[in-house]
């Protein structure tokens, strides 16, 4: 059984746990203070999650709590179609959506928040990256390695985007755990964290002490108190 922690935080960033595959791990988690939970919708993922079980565990979060559903290249209509099932507060792009199609979607669902990643390879995907600024909410930066669309479980040379400040708010992907989530935040300028594998004991499942040492790490930390 999980427990229940009355933890808030009160530190200035998002912080999205992502991969939530039940409804009493999102519950204790968002009693922690995380104030976004991501779902997969890749049915090849061990943390896949059909629509229902998504719906179930919607109606079961504080109303204040984005969710959002994690899509790799899957049709207009089946994003659509899930967001309109579940209740889905916004999408997050993991694949090779291009510009067009985030414009067709925002057309589509005007009032959900649309994130886009971008898996970086080098400093020219800071570039990639911009050029979906217009049609998007917000950016996901992740660790590009060939032949995964996310869920590497490895950083990047975040020296490389110490600088990188885009009009849009942007988050932080790849190999973040509770040891070395702040350090991401004294180099780079992001505006939250998504993290998957790092706080869990095995795929699909959530360790709630890891979040919330990773929490307490920042919560602790002069960057970010109010």
């Amino acid at each position: 059984m999980l427990t229940f922690i009355n933890n808030i935080v009160s530190i200035i960033m998002r912080i999205k746990i992502c991969g939530v595959t039940s409804a009493e791990e999102a519950k204790a988690i968002a009693s922690i203070g995380v104030d976004t939970i991501g779902f997969i919708c890749v049915p090849d993922s061990p943390r896949y999650q059909t629509s229902s079980s998504i719906k179930a565990i919607i109606q079961q979060l504080p109303t204040q709590i984005s969710t959002i559903g994690v899509f790799v290249n899957a049709p207009m209509d089946q994003i659509i179609n899930i967001v309109k099932e579940t209740g889905l507060t916004g999408v997050q792009l993991h694949g090779e959506e291009t510009i067009a199609f985030c414009t067709q979607l925002r057309e589509n669902l005007p009032d959900i928040e649309i994130i886009k990643a971008v898996r970086y390879k080098n400093i020219e995907s800071k570039k990639e990256a911009e050029n979906y600024l217009p049609v998007i909410d917000t950016l996901l930066m992740d660790t590009y390695e060939k032949g995964l669309h996310g869920g590497t479980g490895k950083t990047f040379n975040w020296e490389e985007l110490k600088d990188f400040r885009p009009s849009r708010s942007w988050l932080l992907a790849g190999g973040i755990n509770p040891d070395n989530a702040l350090t991401a935040f004294t180099i780079l300028n992001c505006d939250g964290i998504d993290v998957s594998s790092g706080v869990e004991s095995s795929p699909g499942t959530k360790d709630l002490v890891k979040i919330k040492k990773l929490i307490a790490a920042l919560n602790n930390s002069d960057l970010f108190l109010n």
